[in-house]
């Protein structure tokens, strides 16, 4: 509709929120039914999310910081009322997976109820233990030293409208959707922020940052399939020997601990990766939304 590839008019109306109007309204975007795009958490949101220190600040700074969602450095209940109780579905021990009969722990041996544990600061339930989450950063080792200070996210594929040479959108897709393409070097050629569409090697796993070999590599594209060219050798009778990574532009980082993993898994800053068309028995995923309007609740500045 907002291309003008259909005709657009008003069937029927909501009734009016003012009172004493008879004359109804048109839909608006406070109704929910057009709604953000939902998508994976970015690694730092998920994070910050799962730490959940608004519950530990006081004017402005941070009094207690967290191994685990929650207070404390174990993984037992401190209140009075649940004093003693597990915090999260996990594995305790070398076997133990719920506990001894009669008087089990995380009372789970598999993943359990959403439910069945308590919430963190922000009302998030199981981010630690029950199932791993899926977050949408591709996986690099050294993430923690190169990423930005201002919402870090490494997997950008920078994307434009696909136009016809005068400037209108081509057709929609089958599905109805805007169809989009990787940005030109020619139409990111003055931009600040980046200068090509493919970014998620960047310096990292790209053929500027290998070591060897890269003035014989084709293009400065995706070097996916050949990730880290520094574990090549001259040896005859092993070659690229030392090329055993698994690390590529398709790897995701995955947080948060399972049913089947230790307490260590279960601290929001612990990371670890898997092929992004994989699966498994412990790994799930939670949805995030682009908020809209005003970062803070409440009075108006």
């Amino acid at each position: 509709y907002l291309l003008g590839k259909y005709e657009a008019s008003v069937r029927n109306t909501k009734p009016s929120l003012k009172p004493g109007e008879e004359q109804g309204r048109q839909i608006s975007f406070e109704d929910g039914i057009l709604l953000p795009k939902y998508r994976l958490p970015t690694e730092a949101e998920w994070e910050f999310a799962a730490s959940g220190l608004i519950g530990n600040t006081y004017d402005e700074r941070i009094v207690e910081r967290r191994i685990y969602p929650w207070n404390g450095h174990n993984v037992r209940n401190s209140s009075s009322r649940n004093r003693g109780e597990i915090m999260a579905n996990f594995v305790r021990g070398r076997g133990d997976y719920m506990g001894v009969a009669g008087n089990l722990n995380d009372k789970e041996l598999i993943p359990g109820p959403v439910k069945s544990y308590w919430p963190n600061d922000f009302g998030l339930y199981c981010m630690a233990g029950n199932v791993s989450e899926w977050v949408l950063d591709v996986y690099r080792p050294l993430t923690f030293q190169d990423m930005d200070e201002f919402r870090p996210f490494r997997g950008n594929v920078f994307q434009e409208l696909d136009l016809n040479p005068d400037g209108s959108v081509k057709n929609v897709d089958s599905l109805g959707r805007i169809r989009y393409r990787d940005v030109t070097p020619e139409n990111a050629a003055n931009r600040r922020n980046y200068n090509k569409a493919y970014y998620i090697n960047h310096l990292d796993g790209d053929v500027a940052s290998s070591i060897l070999d890269w003035e014989d590599v084709e293009g400065f594209g995706s070097t996916s399939d050949k990730m880290y060219y520094q574990g090549q050798t001259t040896r005859q009778d092993r070659p690229n020997d030392g090329m055993t990574t698994l690390i590529n532009d398709r790897v995701r980082v995955y947080k948060g601990g399972s049913w089947k993993d230790r307490a260590y898994w279960l601290s929001p800053g612990t990371r670890r990766f898997l092929d992004e068309a994989s699966s498994q028995s412990d790994l799930g995923f939670r949805c995030a939304m682009e908020a809209v309007g005003s970062q803070t609740a409440g009075k108006r500045r």
